[in-house]
């Protein structure tokens, strides 16, 4: 046996290496072969099981079937054939009955249709005398395939299919379900305005070219989605915005392979540069105020139909840190709110990983008397500091999670009144002490100030991190993990943006509208790290 294992240990070299040369080669190639198949998904733009695509032909006895037995099975599905002109041309209506405007159909379109007139006598002309003489619809589009008629029959229009046509009529005849234009549910403003996005996307387009009043506001269209294709509106000013910008956006869009996008959040996950990294590369909003000043400083908006949050790219940490009431305000109580709004981040990061470096290394900076007092305080406490911040930072985040999940009025209570009440009894069985319960609080507290809620939710992450770098190196232990943070912020950009700009790559003129806010009259130009056609916003 010692012989065996002196052998193994004189040649442990030549054994390594005969691993190596297995295992190596096998990985490598296994590797290879994710990577190809990858970069052939994500270059080609297209799905990679793509259903089969049916294309119109134009012949009313072939296009009818194939549309009955992909739509024919559902009972909120209305295929009504009939005749239309003198020469009794064959002809379809599609709609789905509780979306579909059926009065007006019944109205305006189908006494039309079934009336007596000529019918051009080349089949060449048919598409254009039904568009221009025929449809008195103010909004008609064509759809040569049923990919590109699916949307609008779920948007409530008609489709019209007709015996020599090669493509099927969609007519905007919809009563689309929607809720009306409210208040921003999630960006409450003391002073702005009161208007937010909806999930209709004719609406939210609508909003913001009402808010750019400008020719230059550029809004395109675009499908994502396999099996439920959903519009996507990509928006941009294009006097400022950069082209390449545009198109890196419309690039990463298209690239976009799944099923179902039911929400932006998809969209924000598909299109981030970093996806291993706790920051937000993509900012969500539901105001169209704060999107319209995002297209003024050259960036792009995605809106997607169904959902009421537009996403703006890029985006820096100083945008997430920042409220559109900052230029409502006066310069200097705006500088003040946002300065204290830094300075609760830095507190919400850092507060119990403070508390629990100063009571377990670091004694001799606090002051006698206060460490006296915090000393008295924690007598009879069997748990060291970390597993105490860890007791009462979990029980918050759990009574954050069930407030924001229950109904409005008794999540509130439900949140106010369980703090008051854990925190109350945990202090009264001696589990931990009234300094922990301040501590955590005013951290609580300061992460309600970041205006940006998937912002806060990476420093909420990021504070247990710091806490266990307390836990065992003391202060220096959160000093070498801020600075790890800090490197990593430095490196991480969005959409080609450095993430830390305008601190990093240093720009003394954006600084301007970063920590503090200077006087209107002072921001002359868009932010240099944009790159945009025109860096100047005012004379």
């Amino acid at each position: 046996m010692w012989k065996l294992v002196s052998t193994l240990l004189m040649n442990w070299e030549i054994i390594v290496q005969a691993i190596l040369c297995s295992v190596v080669p096998y990985g490598v190639y296994k590797l290879g072969s994710w990577l190809k198949s990858a970069l052939t998904i994500r270059s080609s733009g297209k799905p990679a099981s793509e259903e089969r695509l049916y294309v119109f032909t134009g012949e009313f006895e072939k296009d009818l079937p194939e549309l009955q037995d992909r739509l024919g099975h559902n009972d909120d599905i209305l295929i009504r054939t009939f005749e239309i002109g003198g020469e009794r041309t064959k002809a379809a209506l599609i709609l789905v009955k509780e979306l579909a405007d059926k009065n007006y159909i019944d109205t305006h379109i189908l006494p039309l249709l079934m009336s007596e007139f000529a019918m051009p006598g080349c089949a060449d002309e048919l598409t254009p005398h039904i568009k221009n003489r025929i449809l008195p619809v103010s909004e008609l589009g064509e759809a040569g395939n049923l990919r590109d008629l699916l949307p609008g029959l779920w948007k409530g229009n008609a489709g019209l299919l007709i015996d020599g046509c090669p493509n099927v009529f969609v007519l905007a005849s919809g009563s689309e379900k929607k809720r009306s234009l409210g208040e921003p549910a999630s960006e409450a403003l003391v002073r702005g305005p009161r208007v937010s996005f909806n999930e209709s996307l004719a609406d939210n387009t609508a909003l913001l070219r009402q808010l750019g009043g400008s020719h230059t506001l550029c809004i395109v269209y675009t499908l994502v989605g396999r099996k439920a294709p959903r519009t996507v509106a990509i928006a941009y000013n294009s006097d400022i915005a950069n082209d390449a910008l545009v198109q890196e956006v419309r690039k990463r869009i298209a690239r976009i392979d799944m099923d179902d996008v039911p929400d932006s959040g998809y969209i924000e996950q598909f299109i981030e540069d970093n996806h291993l990294t706790l920051f937000p590369q993509v900012q969500n909003t539901e105001r169209p105020d704060r999107v319209n000043s995002a297209l003024m400083e050259g960036r792009v908006a995605i809106l997607l139909d169904g959902s009421p949050f537009a996403l703006i790219v890029p985006v820096s940490v100083s945008m997430l840190l920042q409220s559109p009431e900052d230029y409502y305000e006066r310069w200097i109580p705006a500088t003040l709110v946002r300065v204290l709004r830094y300075i609760a981040a830095l507190i919400s990061t850092l507060g119990p990983a403070l508390y629990i470096s100063f009571i377990s290394f670091h004694q001799g900076l606090i002051p006698t008397k206060l460490a006296v007092s915090i000393a008295s305080s924690r007598e009879g406490v069997p748990f060291p500091s970390l597993i105490e911040a860890l007791i009462m930072e979990v029980s918050i985040e759990i009574l954050r999670e069930a407030g924001l999940r229950l109904p409005k009025p008794i999540g509130q209570t439900i949140g106010i009144v369980g703090g008051l009440v854990i925190g109350e009894a945990a202090v009264q069985a001696g589990i931990v002490s009234p300094i922990m319960v301040i501590v955590v609080a005013i951290t609580a507290i300061s992460s309600f100030a970041i205006p940006q809620y998937s912002a806060g939710i990476a420093l909420r992450i990021i504070r247990f991190g710091t806490m266990f770098s307390a836990a065992i190196f003391g202060l220096y232990g959160v000093i070498l993990f801020f600075l790890l943070v800090c490197s990593h912020l430095a490196k991480l950009k969005s959409f080609g943006i450095p993430y830390l700009s305008p601190a990093a790559p240093y720009q003394l003129g954006d600084w301007k509208d970063f920590v503090l806010r200077a006087p209107l009259s002072f921001m002359t130009r868009r932010p240099k790290a944009m790159q945009v056609k025109q860096p100047k916003r005012r004379g």
